[in-house]
């Protein structure tokens, strides 16, 4: 394997700290909800919650090229202007959209003009993880990562990630460049990496698992008692298990959570946070928040150590079947079989 996907532990950047034992730094922070998708954005509070993870430990900070059209790279890098050595800055690309319309497209051509976007966006001369976001079924897969391996030995990338791929996807990308790091959701109400064999085939290839929406899109936090919780634009608003039907035997399975959670003078965000840094060493959660309280509670959950008799406890109450409604409607299900070649996975 080469250097581009190894992990120096004296490297300050090394993706999450995970392997200095520093359990703080081994969460990241989501920033799209500060651009979109989960009510009115705050710049101002938005750079504040940014430099508070920082002082924190938290190292790796995730955005995308499609957060805010923009806009969300640019408030990133207008946060790290004066802190950029303390920070891994992951962003994506491979969704495009003009207004309302989006679609996919992991070209290379596009690969190279979206990074060079991105670049400027952050104000940053390397990117430190870039991600393929979505997969585009008109792309072969070898032909994306072969133009990000380009950028790579360019020097405008450090690492290149995948997001929402199948283990078998993985391994094709695998096989053309080191593959460091794949974003998947990953939370107690969603294990799909797990039941579809993508978590195990990612630890073959000494591949990072980066867990997005892992306390369920705020679910799992108990603060969401009603759809009238979210704003009018909140994006939560349309998805399944949001939806009248679903969300009060959703929300019946918070009881378990907040019985450990009263165990560990706890949040049940925090349990659920701790749940998912107990899956391994190579798991980074990273929690989106605005919120400075929200913040420090989710700092606070890498303290908490979880036994294997609440571990158990945990997996048995939010077993797949449940949890009812899918996590995203069924127009915007990520598909992670396509990339030409990929059907029957």
């Amino acid at each position: 394997m080469t250097s581009t996907s190894s992990f120096d532990t004296q490297d300050q950047h090394s993706l999450g700290r995970r392997l200095l034992g520093d359990r703080v730094g081994a969460l990241g922070l989501g920033c799209m909800g500060m651009s979109e998708f989960y009510g009115r954005a705050d710049d101002t509070q938005s750079i504040r919650v940014i430099h508070s993870a920082l002082d924190g430990g938290v190292s790796v900070l995730d955005t995308a090229d499609m957060y805010g059209d923009g806009h969300n790279e640019e408030l990133v890098g207008r946060a790290l202007r004066a802190r950029r050595d303390e920070a891994f800055v992951a962003t994506k690309f491979g969704i495009r959209r003009d207004g309302e319309h989006r679609w996919h497209d992991a070209s290379p051509d596009y690969a190279r003009s979206a990074c060079d976007a991105s670049l400027r966006r952050l104000e940053v001369d390397t990117i430190d993880l870039y991600y393929l976001h979505r997969l585009d079924e008109h792309t072969p897969i070898e032909d994306t990562i072969g133009a990000l391996a380009d950028l790579v030995h360019a020097g405008k990338v450090r690492y290149l990630g995948l997001s929402e791929v199948s283990a078998q996807i993985l391994r094709r990308a695998h096989a053309i460049h080191p593959i460091t790091a794949l974003q998947s959701e990953f939370s107690l109400w969603t294990r799909d990496v797990i039941t579809d064999g993508v978590l195990a085939a990612a630890r073959e290839l000494d591949t990072r698992l980066v867990a997005y929406s892992p306390l369920g899109r705020g679910m799992l936090t108990g603060e969401i008692a009603a759809l009238d919780n979210l704003a009018a634009d909140d994006v939560r608003r349309v998805m399944p298990r949001f939806a009248d039907g679903n969300l009060g035997t959703n929300l019946a399975l918070l009881n378990y959570l907040r019985a450990v959670a009263e165990q560990h003078d706890a949040t049940a965000g925090q349990i659920a946070l701790a749940w998912v840094l107990a899956q391994g060493e190579d798991v980074i959660p990273i929690p989106g928040t605005k919120r400075l309280d929200y913040l420090a509670q989710n700092l606070a959950a890498a303290a908490i150590s979880l036994s294997a008799e609440q571990l158990e406890a945990l997996d048995a109450a939010f077993r797949p079947d449940n949890v009812q409604g899918a996590r995203y409607p069924a127009t915007t299900l990520p598909d992670t079989r396509s990339a030409r070649g990929d059907a029957s996975t």
